[in-house]
């Protein structure tokens, strides 16, 4: 289990982690999701024991990640791809952690295979592309057999068929009984994968749980207009509370389907769309959840 008690970080007056905690469970992949800037990679960091909290505690196993010995046994972890000696070779790289680990040399010709990179192991990282740096990051992570998997962005660069694979790695992982921390603005990408989620902007958790049960907390309704000024007249006249506008002019409400329905009825405005909150995207739910903030937003709290 991951467990983060009430974590937070300042810099100077800047509080780049605001009082967060959350816990994941062993069988289980969380997403902990964000907008770049929100706070995840630094909470990532405390975790692993490699940037010292000003205050709230985290725990990996049980214990804080700095006491376990021979971590890389017991928990897998990636948060820079591009750590990796440049002038070694992919197999020469996983080899040298092996060595260091503890585990059989078999083992590294097993996860080369595992994440697709056995046709370039004997090339050197530095003519690596970022996707296959990924790859190569998750490799080192899994080597160890480890329970607990912390990885921060694992998706970035990689392939439709590296993403396919390191689904199924996980996901595979996690049916084993492993638990998996995993970090992402590629929001849909993680929704194919997480059983649950975390949500975090400026630094502080707007949402965490399952997907259903963060859309059953969702009363309200997306709409669209083709006279949108109309709409949101319409919406204003009855009381409705509007919670988001999305790019495409769809605006998200706070009321049934049936109530926008009736007012944009009453003020004579023609719909085009309209539909309950249950059938947003996780995307859409976090940008009506944190009031579509960006990270220079979040930065200026």
């Amino acid at each position: 289990m991951i467990r983060v008690e009430h974590l937070s970080k300042r810099y100077g007056d800047h509080r780049a982690v605001d009082d967060v905690s959350f816990t994941c469970e062993p069988g289980t992949v969380t997403g902990f999701l964000g907008p770049n800037g929100a706070g995840k990679s630094t909470t990532m960091r405390m975790i692993c024991g490699l940037t010292q909290p000003s205050a709230g505690t985290s725990s990996v196993l049980g214990v804080p990640y700095g006491t376990i010995p021979n971590p890389g046994r017991h928990v897998g972890v990636l948060l820079d791809a591009s750590a990796r000696h440049p002038g070694r070779t992919g197999r020469e790289t996983l080899t040298l952690a092996a060595m260091l680990l503890g585990v059989p040399r078999t083992r590294v010709d097993q996860v080369l295979e595992e994440v697709g990179l056995a046709a370039a192991a004997r090339r050197r990282v530095g003519g690596y592309s970022f996707g296959m740096r990924q790859r190569l990051g998750i490799a080192q992570a899994v080597l160890g057999d480890p329970g607990v998997l912390i990885l921060d962005e694992p998706s970035s660069g990689l392939d439709p068929e590296g993403i396919h694979q390191m689904r199924v790695l996980l996901r595979d992982f996690a049916r084993r009984g492993g638990t998996v921390l995993l970090s992402s603005h590629l929001l849909f990408e993680v929704e194919a994968i997480a059983d649950r989620y975390v949500m975090i902007a400026g630094g502080r958790i707007v949402a965490q749980g399952p997907k259903d049960e963060l859309l059953r907390g969702r009363s309200g309704a997306v709409v669209r207009a083709g006279d949108p000024a109309a709409l949101r007249e319409a919406l204003d006249r009855t009381g409705l509370e509007v919670r988001d506008t999305h790019a495409d002019g769809s605006i998200v409400v706070g009321a049934d389907p049936e109530q926008v329905g009736l007012a944009a009825a009453r003020h004579g405005v023609a719909l085009v769309e309209l539909r309950g909150a249950e059938d947003l995207g996780l995307e859409e739910l976090f940008l009506s959840l944190t009031g579509s903030q960006t990270a220079e937003e979040a930065k200026a709290r």
